[in-house]
């Protein structure tokens, strides 16, 4: 009895000290268990036989994916096919569903004409409500019914943890866990859909570092915009004959700078607001398997895409009814959103803005697919959402009516990639912490970190002369 008393306390004073050199030095941890996956491996190795040489398809294919040299080449192609999917896959049916949402729209104002509605109520719910709420389903939901099936076939394949295999290193260089790479990598698809994801982080530190951090990858309400500025970009580089081309080696590039703040902020959080000693992560590759078709469409459109998709409704529709209430409510011969940008325009400047913008992103928290609705709108002095219907239309509106410059593209760009999250990312935050403090922070962090960048950008731009 003595004796197994003897070698439990002896195996408890073993794992604290296996605990405090992994706490003192988290390489220690994956030595000590690739020390024991290498002993179990041989003495597995020397009591099993087989009578045939078993083919281990799933090492080979590691040895593959988790390659130093391919590991990271084959994730980036996986993912760029996935937003290629998305973006070109989206097109069709999104306009397919713009034209039947909008044909709504004029049947609601037959219908309301027809009950006797007065006209302001009739522009507030159609002009306003019905047309923003409009933009957001038509924009949102083909992409999301894309993108997130695809997202959701990886998973179900085994990739997915590959993929946080290859980028564990990079954050817990950052002081975080290796698991966020999957909660930044949800964030393509929505920024509300990769905060939820994070619950799969145990520890609440990196948990809250990871959601206040999933901003920052833009999501498919903001690759319209970028991919269209993108394009005013090219024109005023003069490089138009490549503009595809052009267009799609700029948005690829934001996706990587967007990695890359994500991986310094959430360094710098680590270290200052919510310090702390990376929880050691070790991930068992599962096996690859076939994957479930009809329960992966089932989930990702049940779990994912209209749970995202009832929360960006429930503050679209509000929203529209400010924005034409806004644009509509005349002060001194001007509407609000005039006197706003006024008053804005000269902070805009020094970031290489102009009020307008400014204001357009400020009036799109509720969805960022109706920043260039809302932009076109107070560009042209209309009392509702615009969209115009060809980039050569777009280019002509900023650039030759209202003075873009490549320099004001590109801090567009950024400040869409960078800013505040949408509401429905905010709302999400908020159900998910319970604490408003940190849904503030998870607006204030972004937005600061969009301003010193275009600052920065177009001051350097001014200095060189090449604004």
């Amino acid at each position: 009895m003595k004796a197994a008393t003897a070698d439990k306390e002896e195996s408890l004073r073993y794992l604290k000290a296996l605990a405090e050199a992994a706490r003192l030095d988290p390489a220690a941890h994956d030595r000590i268990v690739g020390s024991i996956y290498s002993e179990a491996e041989r003495i597995a190795g020397a009591v099993v036989h087989r009578t045939r040489p078993k083919r281990d398809w799933d090492r080979r294919i590691d040895d593959i994916l988790t390659s130093r040299w391919l590991g990271f080449p084959i994730m980036f192609l996986l993912l760029g096919a996935a937003f290629w999917l998305t973006i070109t896959g989206a097109n069709y049916p999104s306009r397919l569903l713009a034209a039947v949402l909008f044909w709504g729209q004029e049947q609601l104002a037959v219908l309301l004409g027809w009950l006797g509605a007065p006209s302001w109520l009739k522009e507030i719910v159609v002009d306003g409500m019905y047309r923003s709420l409009a933009w957001v389903v038509s924009v949102m939901l083909p992409p999301m019914a894309i993108f997130f099936p695809i997202f959701t076939l990886l998973e179900d394949l085994g990739y997915l943890p590959r993929v946080a295999f290859n980028l564990d290193r990079f954050f817990r260089m950052a002081g975080t866990h290796g698991k966020q790479a999957l909660t930044m990598a949800m964030g393509f698809g929505c920024n509300a859909a990769g905060v939820v994801a994070c619950r799969i982080i145990d520890s609440p530190r990196e948990r809250l570092i990871a959601r206040l951090t999933n901003v920052f990858v833009p999501c498919n309400g903001r690759f319209p915009t970028l991919i269209t500025l993108a394009a005013v970009l090219a024109a005023g580089l003069g490089v138009s004959a490549y503009q595809t081309v052009f267009a799609t080696a700029a948005v690829a590039g934001l996706v990587i700078a967007g990695i890359a703040v994500t991986l310094f902020v959430s360094w710098l959080l680590s270290r200052t607001l919510l310090r702390g000693v990376p929880s050691s992560f070790t991930l068992e590759l599962p096996p690859y398997r076939r994957p479930q078709v009809v329960q992966i469409l089932a989930r990702s459109f049940i779990d994912r895409t209209l749970f995202v998709l009832a929360r960006a409704v429930t503050v679209a529709a509000p929203a529209g009814a400010l924005i034409w209430l806004l644009a509509n409510i005349d002060l001194n011969g001007q509407s609000i959103i005039q006197h706003m940008a006024t008053w804005l325009d000269p902070f805009a400047r020094q970031i290489g803005l102009d009020g307008f913008i400014l204001v357009a992103f400020i009036l799109g928290l509720p969805a960022n697919e109706i920043v260039l609705p809302i932009l076109c709108m107070c560009y042209l002095s209309a009392g509702s959402m615009v969209e115009l219907d060809s980039l050569s239309a777009i280019h002509r509106l900023f650039v030759v009516e209202h003075g873009w410059t490549w320099v004001t593209a590109l801090c567009v760009m950024l400040f869409s990639l960078l800013h505040f999250p949408c509401g429905t990312t905010l709302y999400t935050i908020q159900k998910e912490n319970g604490n408003w403090k940190w849904t503030f922070l998870a607006a204030a962090i972004p937005t600061l970190t969009a301003i010193t960048v275009c600052f920065t950008v177009a001051r350097t731009a001014r200095i060189l002369g090449l604004g």
